[in-house]
């Protein structure tokens, strides 16, 4: 069943071009290094410095074991601390963790027996 991560933050008005680099960074190294899929989301309305990260994994075991990865990762670690630290403005980091809803299968079998 698909994981689905959204984290919104919100970019220092100082380090706004900064930002935006490194984010087009982690999301190249993640997506090239690591079994999930990461984008970004710029806002169309609300708040212009507040982005997100929307991860994609095939389910919270991927999830789990990718985010060991990432943890065991030095060149990771330092693209993220470097954003985290230095990029976003403390305590706006907001993170969800929604699943993809299933899809309920049609009952073909009951609908030839009425036939």
């Amino acid at each position: 069943m698909t994981v689905y991560v959204y984290q919104t933050f919100s970019l220092k008005q100082d380090k706004f071009k900064e930002g935006l680099e490194n984010l087009r960074e982690l999301k190249k190294f993640s997506n090239e290094n690591y079994s999930h899929k990461v984008e970004i989301l710029t806002p169309i309305s609300g708040n212009d410095h507040t982005y997100a990260l929307m991860t994609e994994y095939e389910g919270l075991a991927e999830m789990e074991l990718q985010s060991k990865k990432m943890t065991d990762d030095e060149d990771y670690q330092k693209l993220i601390g470097e954003f985290f630290l230095q990029n976003i403005e403390q305590g706006s980091m907001h993170t969800q963790i929604y699943r993809a809803m299933v899809e309920r299968k049609e009952k073909k079998n009951k609908d030839k027996e009425a036939e």
